[in-house]
């Protein structure tokens, strides 16, 4: 009789490649992970990955399977769905990743009062800036801004309008004057983001026909969010940020904007999944809490509104 649970960390293995990180994005050890393939194997009688001490390579009975067996795990998740839906119950266990900032401010708010709603369901929430495979990583749901390049997965708007500010804290701007237009911020202290070792130096603004980018520095980068905002607040220099990000410090004074005149780079939310929402009760039931929660968190928005400009919206 062949595991359900030994399907799973057969497709795990495939995708990744390897025990180690099949066994990881698990949360089990490579060992438990091996002993579930060498199971199926005898269950099928067949050889499914070829193992040396430095590679693992899938068979051609492997490949055959795997296909089968990714859709035989689809219709039963499919199913539990279905049932979920009939009885209006939403169970289980979902796994949400999201921007640093959002996640440890307006996001766990919400995330804790969606629970509320739903005391039955497991929420793990990986607030980080980190970008997911869907494919590969145990995440359900990316929360993410900017639009995926990856046609194959599903991109639902949250705040389509969201776009970057240009901030820092009062202090700051007590201290050492306001930019008046982008070239002005070559003189002040700019705290950047770093993603994938790439620092994200150069801040893109527009004005009617005109655009500008602009290349910053400073003495500080990090490749966490919400260091960067920590740092902007604390005083230490200018940040480009997302508004959704750092609306609660606008809002309290910690924080305010600089070159509201120009627009600068637009950064829509996303709500993301590798399969139609539809299918996903949690997730659907999580979509629609949010569509409101967000509705909620700007009616209340008093900063300037600046228009979208024509740059493709950034992919982190």
């Amino acid at each position: 009789m062949v595991r359900l649970d030994d399907i799973q960390i057969f497709v795990r293995v495939a995708e990744h490649g390897g025990f180690s990180a099949a066994s990881k994005s698990l949360e089990i050890s490579p060992a438990v992970a091996s002993i579930a393939i060498k199971r199926l194997e005898q269950s099928l009688n067949t050889t499914l990955f070829v193992r040396t001490t430095r590679s693992l390579s899938m068979t051609q009975a492997g490949q055959l399977y795997l296909e089968h067996a990714k859709a035989a795990l689809q219709a039963i998740k499919q199913g539990e769905s279905a049932i979920a839906l009939k009885q209006g119950e939403i169970s289980g266990r979902l796994s949400i990743s999201m921007p640093s900032d959002l996640g440890r401010g307006m996001l766990r708010s919400a995330m804790n009062a969606f629970q509320r709603l739903h005391p039955k369901l497991e929420i793990k929430m990986m607030p980080s800036d980190r970008i997911f495979d869907l494919y590969k990583m145990p995440v359900d749901v990316a929360i993410r801004y900017g639009t995926p390049s990856d046609s194959g997965l599903y991109a639902i708007p949250l705040v389509a309008d969201n776009h970057r500010v240009v901030c820092a804290s009062p202090e700051y701007f007590n201290q050492h004057g306001k930019p008046l237009q982008p070239e002005d911020l070559s003189q002040h202290t700019c705290l950047c983001f770093m993603l994938n070792n790439v620092v994200h130096n150069k801040w893109q603004f527009a004005q009617a026909n005109d655009k500008y980018v602009v290349t910053v520095s400073g003495n500080k980068v990090s490749d966490d969010g919400d260091m960067v905002r920590q740092w902007a607040v604390d005083g230490e220099g200018i940040a480009y940020k997302s508004k959704l990000d750092v609306l609660d410090d606008m809002r309290a004074g910690k924080l305010i904007l600089a070159l509201e005149d120009y627009a600068a780079e637009p950064v829509p939310l996303h709500f993301i999944t590798a399969q139609r929402v539809s299918t996903m009760p949690a997730a659907h039931a999580l979509l629609d809490y949010l569509n409101n929660a967000f509705k909620a968190y700007l009616a209340n928005d008093q900063s300037p509104s600046l228009v979208t400009p024509n740059p493709k919206p950034p992919q982190y």
